[in-house]
């Protein structure tokens, strides 16, 4: 079977790229490090290894999956954002990781932001979920700057974990939410911006 072609998705400062396997050191960093607490970590180097494998592979078997966030000026890798599906989730997840040294800069917004457009517009999904650890407010707070909602009908990957629903791509044509989030990220790409007083990832 040949390998998925992961499509490249630019922003103003980032671009997003498939995992390589030069990009594993900072993920090992990462998922080694209390960073991935509410991820399930941190991991040992073996579990590491498997789930790089696996994020890779994802695209493979389900045609998106996560990207590697760049920075557009020095290349370097920031995070992770994208789509995961594993077996056994009840739905299609939008999901996030940056890597410490990186935070609080609205990576995460950017990137997650220009996966969504990407999934609903290019593969049509008609909506997505985060799972969420309810002690990880930052995620907590960027899901919902993204538009996202608490949905308590909704199940849940394990019993311990929170799903926040995110607009359809209708509610977000409507531009409130979309134009919102655009000036947000503006803000962000201003040298002289410095967020004070709320969640910044």
């Amino acid at each position: 079977m040949p390998a998925k072609t992961i499509p490249v998705i630019e922003t103003e400062r980032l671009i997003l790229r498939g995992p390589e396997p030069e990009d594993y050191p900072n993920f090992k960093h990462t998922f080694s490090s209390y960073r991935s607490r509410f991820m399930g970590g941190p991991l040992n180097a073996y579990e590491t290894w498997m789930l790089y494998a696996a994020e890779i592979g994802h695209w493979q078997i389900r045609g998106y999956g996560m990207w590697m966030i760049h920075d557009r000026k020095t290349d370097a890798t920031l995070g992770m954002a994208g789509g995961w599906k594993p077996a056994a989730w009840p739905e299609a997840e939008i999901a996030w990781i940056i890597w410490p040294d990186t935070a609080g800069r609205g990576y995460a917004l950017e990137a997650t932001h220009a996966a969504r457009k990407y999934f609903y517009t290019q593969l049509g999904w008609e909506g997505a979920v985060s799972y969420l650890d309810p002690k990880n407010l930052d995620s907590i707070r960027l899901a919902e700057r993204l538009g996202a909602k608490k949905d308590d009908q909704a199940p849940t990957v394990d019993g311990d974990d929170v799903c926040y629903r995110h607009p359809s791509p209708a509610q977000l044509a409507s531009g409130q939410i979309a134009d919102g989030i655009e000036l947000e990220i503006k803000s962000y790409q201003n040298p002289l911006f410095t967020p004070k007083g709320y969640a910044i990832d």
